[in-house]
């Protein structure tokens, strides 16, 4: 019993024992994190300064840049310090807070996706009820209860994960990512954490997917029953952003976890991991700025300002 309480911190993924690789990886990943943090601060400024903006479609599209800032705060500035320090180390109360705030942020991307997807649905299939279903305080009671709920989720993944002892403290991972955390555990198999881990699968993942699913296919049937051409194209310019960026979110999620973890050091397993929490924070506002219109004119006024 003694080796289930040696483990008070980790190692996290070593990626070269070159020191000029090291600080390699700590240049692309600072290019990475400065590209991401300043991309979604302009969205967020854009929608701030202008005033045609000021929607619940471009309320939660701000939410949605925080959370993508938060998500790359809280896992690429650890493994820079690293590189360049030469070091793997990260405290166990450091990668506790890693997952909890990184399992929170998650799940609220998830829901976030989803009240979205309802908020485009009801603009296109019930433009007469909108405002009242769409207001600012109803948006915002969504937006606050999405964050309380992400925060148990959050908790509840965390204390399952950590509720077992370690019998190892090597991650090969760049930070603290839960199914390479159940690795390794002292007593093979957390049931605790699988079990949530299902519930979270079925009720969160397939039920958010399903109902955004359905949201689309109603909205794309009201659409093509849009006489104009130019009027479904319109309609269809304030969607497919959001669908963009769900998909790329639900389909980088999936390649990263259809294959386990291994025990070893992969670049396989970095890049599926990088692929769903480095590059949607990162691409997730160049979509909406190539893709709607009312975003690049309020992001040419902003620079030109």
């Amino acid at each position: 019993m003694e080796n289930h309480t040696i483990v008070s911190y980790f190692l996290l993924l070593e990626f070269s024992k070159d020191r000029h690789l090291q600080l390699l990886h700590f240049f692309l990943f600072f290019i990475l994190y400065l590209a991401t943090v300043a991309t979604n601060l302009l969205i967020i400024s854009a929608v701030a300064f202008d005033h045609r903006l000021h929607n619940p479609m471009y309320f939660f599209l701000v939410n949605l840049a925080v959370q993508d800032m938060g998500i790359v705060s809280v896992t690429v500035p650890k493994s820079m310090i690293n590189s360049l320090m030469n070091t793997r180390y990260i405290s166990y109360f450091g990668c506790f807070a890693q997952v909890l705030i990184f399992a929170s942020i998650e799940t609220s991307d998830f829901f976030l996706l989803t009240v979205m997807a309802y908020d485009r649905y009801v603009a296109i299939c019930q433009p007469l009820h909108y405002e009242l279903v769409m207001n600012w305080k109803a948006c915002t009671k969504i937006v606050i209860l999405m964050w309380v709920i992400s925060l148990i989720h959050g908790m509840l993944h965390t204390v399952g994960t950590f509720s077992t002892p370690f019998c190892s403290s090597i991650i090969n991972q760049f930070f603290c990512e839960i199914p390479y955390l159940l690795k390794l555990s002292c007593f093979g198999i957390n049931l605790v954490e699988v079990v949530l881990l299902v519930a979270s699968i079925i009720t969160l993942g397939l039920g958010c997917f399903i109902f955004i699913i359905v949201s689309y296919t109603m909205i794309f049937k009201a659409v093509w029953k849009i006489p104009s051409v130019k009027g479904r194209q319109k309609t269809f310019s304030t969607c497919l952003p959001h669908l963009t960026i769900f998909s790329m979110f639900w389909v980088t999620i999936c390649l990263a976890h259809l294959k386990l973890p291994s025990n070893t050091k992969s670049y396989l397993d970095f890049i599926q991991t990088a692929l769903y929490s480095l590059l949607p924070p990162l691409f997730n506002p160049i979509i909406y700025s190539i893709r709607n219109k009312n975003i690049k004119s309020a992001v040419a006024k902003l620079w030109t300002f």
